[in-house]
């Protein structure tokens, strides 16, 4: 029996950077051949790379300079909005740089498909006749909205004769004199989708808004 004949083995060394050596040897026998590589030393597991230079910028680059004649805009106050619900948004409070609106679901004020003030709506309505008395707005909008159930026409008049009695109970708490919008929207401006009873809860609605004081 006679050994194959072998080819010597090839030894090179590859130069890496920082004067690391990585080793090669291929072997190869009746034409196959097959190469191992010899790691070099790991970096330890704290290592930090250094972080790559500073970008130069240049100060005279013309996208970092006002054009000649050319003006700053006139500073600009973001509109902030302020949102606060109570009982599983039953009522709802909005803040913004201009106006303060109240939006409190039907059935929180009223019973169903009527427009007669329930025991828990004046404690709630007195509450918001204080803010608008602390406030000092002169004018104040009060909307009623209804879901799409019923005709338009049912809607419209059962939602104008909600904001009426919310308005009739806001003069009883009110200290000073107020200017009042009142209208029914019937089931225009839905804010959810009316084909959920969840959707149709928070489109059935009184809206109280007026101006901020200040």
């Amino acid at each position: 029996m006679t050994d194959r004949p072998r080819t010597p083995a090839a030894r090179r060394t590859v130069a890496l950077g920082a004067g690391a050596l990585l080793a090669v040897s291929v072997l190869t026998a009746t034409g196959a051949g097959t190469a191992h590589a010899e790691p070099g030393p790991s970096a330890p597991s704290d290592f930090v790379p250094s972080p790559p230079p500073p970008v130069e910028v240049d100060q005279n680059a013309p996208g970092l300079m006002m054009r000649d004649g050319a003006t700053l805009k006139e500073p600009k106050v973001l509109d902030i909005r302020s949102i606060v619900e109570e009982q599983g948004g039953a009522e709802r409070r909005e803040d913004s740089n201009s106006q303060t609106k109240f939006t409190l679901q039907a059935e929180v004020l009223f019973g169903r498909d009527s427009a007669r003030l329930n025991g828990e709506a004046y404690a709630r309505i007195e509450d918001i006749a204080a803010e608008i008395d602390k406030q000092g707005a002169a004018e104040v909008n009060v909307f009623g909205f209804t879901d799409n159930l019923g005709s338009y026409e049912h809607g419209t008049k059962l939602s104008k004769q909600r904001a009426e009695a919310v308005h009739r109970q806001l003069l009883e708490e009110l200290s000073a004199d107020v200017t009042f919008n009142i209208r029914g929207y019937s089931e225009d401006y839905p804010i959810a989708d009316n084909s959920t009873e969840e959707g149709r809860r928070k489109n059935r609605r009184v809206e109280v808004s007026f101006p901020r004081g200040g």
